[in-house]
């Protein structure tokens, strides 16, 4: 008899926690959410995510939190995410170094594709090949043929090593015969200052970071590294337009959420940015950045990610670039 009561006892707790875990879920989210930015203030990620998170605290009826968790191109960030507890309070603004990341690095402390949980892709963009006003090229031929008689003598930056601006560059570098020295930073916010000082004098920065300085006058912008030109700067031309065929490479960021998160709480989270991303208000800021919003299904961003590490594998391969 006493085994039975016993026994009774421990199914219904069983099912009381059971319950409690629902009715958590559908509660969800019931305190503030948090969204690491792997990299510095001032980038283009960081950018991005604080023009979203108003919205989305909206959607969710909790504030949102941007935590910049910048450093090891990126590296430090995803790993806390894709490390932390699957529910839903934990987010990703990952940026497509993570699908690089595999070709450049041995030893990872995660793996992407199996660690992270893919929400939607938020955005896709070209980056824009920048030089310091002080470098004489005033186009991609001139800057080819400029760096080619100055073999490593011209600097440019990056986010990190293995970052999208890293390996942009360097496919450029690739196709043209151009030898420059990388200069890699924590982050494309501090990378931009030292450009705009002069200290380095040559970058693919990301739409959103990059564009107003090349507005401004404060940084010469010699072409986009997209397949089509920029709605933002359509007198510009593209990098394979401008003297490289078939050259091609995009930005894009994306929400992820820890590997086991609950599908309803993926399904909340997808809901509420995707609504986010189609706003007027949203998507017209973007298409004035230069940026398209995709709000894509977590599926559909989950073979997004496999195309990606696929051909940056590629890419890193051609262009001798050995994991470190």
């Amino acid at each position: 008899m006493k085994l039975r009561n016993a026994a009774r006892l421990l199914c219904a707790a069983l099912v009381a926690a059971s319950a409690g875990d629902g009715l958590a879920q559908a509660g969800y989210p019931n305190r503030p959410v948090r969204v690491v930015v792997p990299s510095s203030p001032g980038g283009g990620t960081d950018i991005l995510t604080r023009q979203l998170t108003s919205g989305l605290s909206q959607r969710l009826g909790q504030q949102v939190i941007v935590d910049n968790r910048p450093g090891a191109g990126s590296i430090i960030g995803n790993e806390l995410v894709a490390r932390a507890t699957p529910d839903g309070y934990t987010l990703l603004m990952g940026i497509s170094t993570l699908a690089i990341l595999p070709a450049t690095k041995k030893k990872l402390p995660y793996d992407a594709l199996k660690d992270l949980a893919p929400v939607t892709q938020v955005i896709s963009a070209p980056n824009i090949l920048v030089v310091h006003p002080s470098l004489p090229p005033k186009s991609v031929k001139e800057l080819i043929a400029f760096a080619r008689k100055r073999p490593n003598e011209i600097n440019y930056a990056s986010a990190g090593a293995g970052t999208n601006p890293h390996l942009t560059m360097e496919l450029f570098l690739t196709m043209t015969n151009v030898k420059m020295v990388h200069i890699p930073y924590k982050g494309l916010g501090p990378a931009l200052v030292d450009l705009l000082a002069g200290h380095v004098v040559a970058a693919t920065a990301t739409m959103l970071s990059g564009l107003p300085h090349v507005r401004s006058g404060r940084l010469r912008g010699l072409a986009t590294t997209g397949a089509k030109r920029s709605s933002a700067l359509p007198d510009l031309p593209t990098i394979a337009e401008a003297g490289v065929p078939g050259y091609e490479a995009t930005q894009w960021y994306g929400m992820f959420a820890p590997a086991g998160t609950p599908p309803e709480i993926i399904a909340k989270l997808h809901e509420a940015m995707t609504a986010v991303l189609r706003s007027p208000a949203v998507s017209q800021k973007l298409a004035a950045d230069g940026a398209d919003a995709v709000a894509n299904t977590p599926e559909e961003f989950a073979r997004v990610m496999r195309a990606e590490t696929e051909k940056w594998a590629k890419v890193a391969r051609a262009a001798g670039i050995k994991p470190e």
